[in-house]
């Protein structure tokens, strides 16, 4: 037989993309980070963590609240609690000895929070649209991660490439003032 016969220019492989630095989208955070993955938003320190998982948690439960089955179920739990227990013996008290009990029902957070992590403030007040963040900045920052996030996840299809192109001319177009044309694409 023969010699195998080489291509004259081989093949490079195509290295995996990277994602480029960011910065944390937690509200007071303002870290630059290199994520590990594509959908990474946060970075990884202990401390912004832990307070991204107390907002989650609060967040969590100020929906819950607002679950009426939830309302009646607390309720239901609450009269269960303040029923005396009867097997138990009552041991009598002197009213000079025992401490006051109870306080003012505080509601921690009676209102909706902001969609961006970190940030505890209520949402912009709108008659006609109910609004999702407290501010500009906010509300930026929020939808700068998910356009980025769907960018990423239509970047290795050949028709979102496409409508990803149309969509930059159009921006294009929309910034200099001029009338966007959708059949030319650059």
């Amino acid at each position: 037989m023969g010699c195998p016969h080489r291509n004259a220019k081989p093949r490079r492989q195509r290295r995996p993309r990277r994602p480029r630095p960011r910065i944390c989208l937690r509200k007071g955070c303002g870290r630059q980070y290199l994520p590990r993955r594509w959908n990474q938003r946060y970075c990884q320190d202990p401390e912004c963590r832990r307070q991204l998982r107390r907002w989650q948690a609060a967040r969590r439960q100020a929906r819950r609240r607002q679950n009426q089955a939830a309302k009646a179920q607390h309720a239901q739990a609450e009269r269960a609690r303040r029923q005396p227990a009867a097997s138990l013996p009552q041991a009598p008290t002197k009213p000079e000895v025992t401490p006051t009990r109870g306080h003012a029902a505080k509601i921690f957070l009676p209102h909706p929070l902001c969609d961006r992590p970190g940030c505890f403030e209520p949402p912009l007040t709108s008659v006609r649209n109910p609004a999702h963040s407290c501010g500009p900045a906010c509300r930026q920052a929020v939808r700068r991660v998910r356009d980025r996030e769907r960018k990423w996840r239509s970047r290795s299809r050949f028709r979102t490439q496409r409508a990803r192109a149309r969509e930059y001319a159009a921006d294009r177009a929309r910034r200099s003032g001029q009338p966007d044309n959708p059949t030319r694409t650059t």
